[in-house]
């Protein structure tokens, strides 16, 4: 089959095209060919070695496709049963091994693109928004990022929670994919101060949450745009890791909560997992909930996509078609 490898911790361009065998299911695997491959900045993390894993490895922790065949102990899926699945490594190949039961089944109206681009994100918006910090009306979110792939899901499903929702972008065109996903109020960090707006907007007070998949260039200010015992959720870095601190800052800033989640902890039994996918699958359904994909690559162009990713050039969900 065709895959991309990482033999060497890099660059965009340590991401090797080319031949690699085809994987064997274990017992309680499913092997699935892949149709789209979700790209992620968890990928680059491992890529780059910030994240460390056994060399070499076939990146990609979300994808959608058709099940081939299953292991003598699956029992929750079937050879030809169209599924997807996030936080199970292999995506960008031909074909991925996953354990099976971390694989949903898509609905007859749901397509490859929409299963690959919405499990990964969609879930972390979900347990964003409906776990980590449970936004209610009256709620004030403040969204970094929020026309990123997962940033416009936030978006979307913190309005439909009922809160007041204010996002920040780089530039016009993403302020209008947040204004469209239903952001409140659109910050342009390159031209505003974040902290300042967001100060003015709530007439002093802060936020109830900040939701931030920035890091180390926006972890102190969002800090200050807290309200006391508000809640920093910290949950990406793609300007890179946020530096140690003293964890009394929290107290002089207003007895703040911070929490660094992970979607593996928030999908760890089938039963929560099912659950979050329900609820994705019945807002894509209801069209309360609308997935843009940005743009879509050969399996041959991963390097492009990452650093396309990686360059901040990008709207929306990033996919690999093999």
């Amino acid at each position: 089959m065709k895959a991309i490898q990482v033999r060497e911790t890099g660059g965009p361009e340590r991401l090797d095209y080319g031949e690699a065998p085809v994987p064997s299911p274990a017992a309680d695997q499913a092997l699935v060919r892949v149709m789209a491959a979700g790209v992620n900045y968890i990928d680059t993390y491992q890529r780059t070695g910030f994240y460390k894993l056994d060399l070499p490895f076939v990146p990609g922790m979300e994808g959608a496709g058709v099940v081939e065949t299953v292991g003598a102990e699956v029992s929750e899926v079937a050879p030809g049963d169209r599924v997807a699945w996030a936080m199970a490594r292999g995506a960008y190949a031909d074909y991925a091994a996953v354990p099976a039961w971390q694989l949903i089944k898509l609905p007859p109206e749901v397509d490859f693109e929409t299963g690959a681009a919405l499990p990964l994100q969609g879930m972390t918006a979900h347990y964003l928004t409906r776990s980590t910090f449970p936004l209610k009306p009256g709620d004030t979110a403040l969204v970094h990022a929020a026309a990123g792939g997962t940033g416009l899901l936030v978006v979307q499903m913190a309005k439909i929670a009922g809160a007041r929702v204010f996002g920040t972008v780089s530039t016009e065109e993403k302020a209008r994919l947040a204004r469209e996903a239903g952001a409140d109020e659109v910050i342009r960090y390159t031209e505003e101060d974040f902290e300042a707006e967001v100060k003015r907007l709530t007439k002093g007070r802060g936020v109830e949450v900040v939701y931030d998949s920035v890091g180390a260039n926006t972890f102190d200010k969002s800090l200050n745009c807290l309200r006391p015992r508000g809640m920093l959720v910290s949950f990406g870095q793609s300007s890179g890791p946020v530096p140690p601190f003293a964890v009394t800052l929290l107290a002089q800033k207003g007895s703040l909560f911070l929490t660094r989640p992970s979607l593996a902890h928030y999908t760890a039994t089938r039963e929560e997992l099912l659950g979050r996918a329900a609820n994705l699958f019945e807002w894509v359904a209801a069209g309360k909930l609308k997935v843009r994909i940005g743009r879509q690559y050969s399996l041959a162009e991963a390097s492009q996509a990452h650093r396309d990713l990686e360059g901040r050039r990008t709207t929306g969900k990033l996919l690999l078609i093999p």
